[in-house]
């Protein structure tokens, strides 16, 4: 049997020989390496398996026990009860910023009427104008402490939403005193002007930040008046801001809105000791130098 398989393989050659790229048609190709094995292919037999979860009967009674548990009733009732506080401290802050947005409308419309002071219009006429729209703060102060009233002792959880416009009205009701009277409005004065009481009473950093606003307008002002012919304006505004200003160095001052406010002040008092001092060498308005001098090198 193994001589007809040799015979057959050779016939083979021999037929396929003018085809084979073998340079050596002899010799089959296939034939060379006698020492070649024949690798039979090898057959896996696979088996199939089939993944099945595991069954959830003790979990799921566990969770179902779970859902009725004391536990989550009470997690239940808390959640609920915090709802209805966020809706209604939410509807509360709707509230307070309906009035703030109020009180900003009439502050805006008093800071556009005293500008009118930095164009020489007759001081008396502007201050008319603008002490008209100051019942309409307390107005609107005292609707706002009545919404505050309403959640007793959060006055300070509630504050942030006015504070902004209280600064602003303190800085036009200060610097409106000031035209009237050459003197600071104090905080008690701020707070019987604005029919405000101990239940909501007037922050002292919203009055401190107020008053820093108020001393921006200054050097603008003493410009004007300047130019306008006014040359003892400097002197006043400078022995005002003065006096101020080494009062504001008794406070401990925090590295906050307030401080940044109050450093901007020092530039303010330097705009208008540098109008005072023009004004000084070019010999005008002479009256209360000495006072004014004396001030300045003890601050």
């Amino acid at each position: 049997m193994m001589k007809s398989a040799s015979r057959t393989a050779l016939i083979l050659a021999t037929a396929l020989s003018h085809r084979s790229l073998n340079p050596n048609p002899s010799t089959p190709f296939f034939l060379r390496n006698a020492s070649a094995t024949v690798s039979l292919p090898l057959i896996y037999c696979t088996t199939t398996v089939t993944w099945r979860p595991p069954t959830c009967n003790h979990f799921c009674t566990s969770m179902a026990a779970g859902d009725s548990s004391p536990t989550s009733a009470a997690v239940e009732k808390q959640f609920d009860t915090f709802r209805f506080s966020l809706e209604e401290s939410g509807n509360l802050r709707d509230r307070i910023k309906a009035v703030a947005t109020e009180i900003d409308s009439t502050t805006r419309i008093m800071h556009s009427i005293l500008l009118l002071v930095h164009q020489s219009r007759p001081i008396p006429e502007v201050l008319e104008k603008v002490n008209s729209h100051v019942d309409k703060l307390k107005q609107l102060f005292s609707k706002l402490a009545e919404i505050v009233g309403e959640s007793p002792g959060q006055y300070y959880r509630y504050h942030g939403d006015w504070r902004s416009e209280t600064q602003q009205v303190v800085s036009l009701l200060a610097f409106t005193h000031w035209l009237e009277t050459g003197s600071l409005l104090i905080h008690t004065e701020m707070e019987q002007k604005l029919e405000l009481n101990s239940e909501f009473c007037l922050d002292v950093e919203d009055y401190l930040t107020g008053i820093c606003f108020m001393s921006n307008e200054l050097p603008r002002y003493v410009v004007n008046q300047v130019t306008a012919g006014d040359y003892d304006c400097p002197r006043k505004v400078l022995k005002f801001l003065t006096d101020l200003h080494a009062s504001f160095r008794m406070l401990n001052l925090r590295n906050d809105f307030l401080r940044k406010k109050f450093d901007g002040m020092k530039y303010d008092l330097r705009k208008v000791e540098e109008v005072y001092y023009d004004v000084k060498i070019r010999g005008l308005g002479s009256k209360g130098v000495a006072e004014v001098d004396q001030s300045v090198q003890e601050s």
